[in-house]
């Protein structure tokens, strides 16, 4: 088994689907044209490019004209968030409300709008990463020209009330934004019944290639260019279209949100078989919502051990993982999303998650479980911490 690796990091990307592969091969070699240009071969691809708009925009409940497509979430939400501060600033409101959880493609384009002179409230959150919609309420204000929480967090799975707030920025006339990179193609999207007017997606995380992604702006909300030099996406977004990774996300998606409940009904069984599992292991806890959490995503710390050993050790053992955000695993601070829900930092840095997909079995949860505890019972056994645990020196954070 150790030889075989179980693939258990698809919050930081997904295996390409078969669908999506074969739906880009034709616009590498055959419809290669830019959709910019005026022959048949241009217009052959623009016409593509116009289907696949289309096909997305029905999955998210929405027009193909408010879909602008991107190099990927990130910078999605760059523009989403530029654009709704650059549409309050001529209003004369500079005030941005979003939480202590946000994605880091968030939280540091809302660190360069202060340094531009703009307010930013981060919202606390309850010990299962959730914000309220009455806590939003109480935050806007009559300077507020953005609400931004995400849908679902990329670390602990916790699925935010979007549509709730969704409703109170609308009674408040406030643009409400939501990257949804985690929850799009796994939960029920509506950004119309939601009452979103900016969301952000990434097709890499449901099966979709690398590199591509879509900004959803409501009709009515004018998008600021990040990137100029070309009239493509309406003017919004210079650069040639990236037409075999746009017809891959179109496939992708379109598969994914068809086969929605039945992936959800399964991963969901594996993902509780998976964290009853680990509640054996003494002093573990699960991070976010028990309930209101994406499908395929566990979260735990474990006392007593690091994380990065623990990834280490699973890995020789044939499982992939990760401690948290693949764009912060670099870095040898604990995770400000478990530091944001109140574990300590001795506790935030010993974090496992775990993401499943659609091609999980039982057999790997079985195999997972079991190497969990092995490797945490041996780096527990060589910690010294653990020792002064055991023995009363310490006591122990996580009962």
């Amino acid at each position: 088994m150790a030889n075989c690796t179980i693939y258990l990091d698809n919050a930081a990307t997904t295996k390409m689907s078969r669908t999506a592969i074969e739906a880009m091969l034709p616009y590498f070699d055959g419809v290669y044209g830019n959709p910019s240009s005026l022959h048949s071969a241009g217009q052959a691809a623009a016409e593509a490019l116009q289907n696949a708009r289309e096909r997305i925009a029905a999955c998210l409940g929405c027009t193909a004209r408010e879909i602008t497509f991107t190099s990927g979430g990130s910078e999605a939400d760059n523009q989403a968030i530029r654009s709704a501060a650059a549409l309050g600033a001529r209003q004369g409101k500079k005030r941005i409300i979003s939480t202590k959880i946000e994605h880091h493609a968030v939280l540091h384009t809302l660190k360069r709008l202060e340094q531009e002179g703009f307010s930013v409230t981060l919202l606390d959150v309850d010990e299962n990463g959730l914000v309220t919609p009455q806590q939003v309420e109480d935050a806007i204000t009559d300077d507020t020209c953005l609400v931004t929480v995400m849908y679902a967090n990329n670390e602990i799975g916790t699925i935010e009330p979007i549509t709730e707030i969704g409703a109170v920025c609308r009674r408040k006339g406030v643009l409400f934004h939501t990257d949804a990179v985690q929850a799009v193609g796994h939960v029920r999207v509506d950004v119309t019944a939601q009452k979103i007017d900016l969301l952000s997606l990434s097709a890499h995380k449901f099966h979709g290639p690398k590199g591509v992604g879509v900004l959803f702006a409501r009709k009515g909300v004018a998008l600021s260019n990040l990137i100029e030099g070309g009239a493509q996406e309406r003017g919004k977004r210079a650069g040639t279209e990236n037409l075999p990774a746009i017809m891959g996300m179109a496939a992708a998606l379109e598969e994914a949100c068809a086969s929605m409940a039945e992936n959800a009904k399964k991963l969901t069984a594996l993902r509780d078989k998976l964290i009853d599992g680990l509640f054996a292991i003494p002093h573990a806890v699960l991070n976010g919502d028990r309930e209101k959490r994406l499908p395929g995503n566990v979260n735990f710390c474990f006392e007593g051990i690091e994380g990065e050993s623990l990834l280490l050790l699973l890995d020789d053992k044939g499982i992939a993982a990760s401690s948290g955000s693949a764009c912060t695993s670099g870095s040898l601070d604990p995770s400000h999303v478990l530091l944001a829900i109140g574990r300590v930092h001795d506790v935030a840095h010993g974090s496992l998650r775990l993401t499943l997909s659609g091609e999980t079995t039982e057999e790997d949860v079985d195999y997972t479980v079991q190497a969990v505890r092995e490797v945490v019972s041996y780096l527990r056994g060589m910690s010294p911490v653990w020792r002064d645990l055991q023995s009363g020196k310490r006591e122990f954070i996580i009962k």
